[in-house]
């Protein structure tokens, strides 16, 4: 590529039925810099994605043929590009079962347009890096996996072997929603996938050990009613 040339837009794929959302949802990608096309319906979606794969799909749950949860299977059967799901503020079962079907994350309607922007930003990183990164840095906070190390403001942070497979789960998938029973799948097992009180001990504990406020968490954020989020890192 010439120098002078300027790097292609990401794409993203919009799948919604709603024209007004469609409408909403391009002017603000497009204006960000993005390169947008549109689909309303789950076979278009489909088809669009096979023959023009985007960088990411914006895709509604309600939609007039498929429902946005079968696409979401349909295309997790041959892709991982990332996908953030358009859900009713009150779906708190939607927004579960779409993560455990392998969403990588949500935004509520009617939706805050900067909110829906970082989403998008932080999803295709998270993509961009599916390898994964040896260290982590999250301001005074250090995670190198490669040797098993947590520092906090340069000293060393000890953790159990339970604790620290919790941490480099939700550190490897930092930015990105986690559902409780994806957790507890990961960390204890299939058989544990319901023992939420687990989960709620070791995050607190988790918590006591590297936030400067466990009350007022900022960096292992509840999402209330369906799982656990670490920020992005640095």
């Amino acid at each position: 590529m010439n120098e002078s040339t300027p790097p292609p837009k990401a794409s993203v794929l919009v799948v919604d039925d709603e024209p007004q959302i469609r409408r909403l949802l391009t002017l603000a990608l497009e204006q960000t810099g993005y390169r947008v096309d549109c689909v309303e319906t789950g076979q278009g979606a489909l088809t669009s994605v096979a023959m023009h794969p985007p960088a990411l799909v914006l895709l509604d749950i309600g939609l007039p043929d498929l429902s946005g949860m079968e696409v979401l299977r349909r295309l997790r059967e041959w892709t991982q590009l990332p996908v953030i799901i358009l859900t009713a503020a009150d779906a708190e079962n939607e927004k579960v079962t779409a993560l455990d079907a392998g969403a990588d994350d949500y935004v509520t309607k009617p939706f805050n347009t900067p909110e829906l922007l970082a989403r998008v930003r932080v999803a295709m990183r998270h993509a961009e890096r599916r390898e994964e990164m040896p260290v982590y840095q999250f301001g005074d906070l250090v995670v190198d996996l490669a040797s098993r190390r947590l520092t906090l403001r340069g000293v060393d942070v000890p953790l159990t072997s339970t604790e620290y497979s919790l941490l480099r789960l939700l550190v490897r998938h930092s930015g990105k929603v986690l559902t409780h029973r994806q957790i507890l799948r990961e960390v204890w097992g299939p058989k544990a996938e319901e023992q939420t009180h687990y989960l709620r001990v070791y995050v607190a504990r988790l918590r006591e050990k590297i936030e400067p406020d466990p009350d007022r968490a900022q960096l292992l954020l509840t999402e209330p009613g369906v799982g656990y989020r670490f920020i992005s890192p640095d």
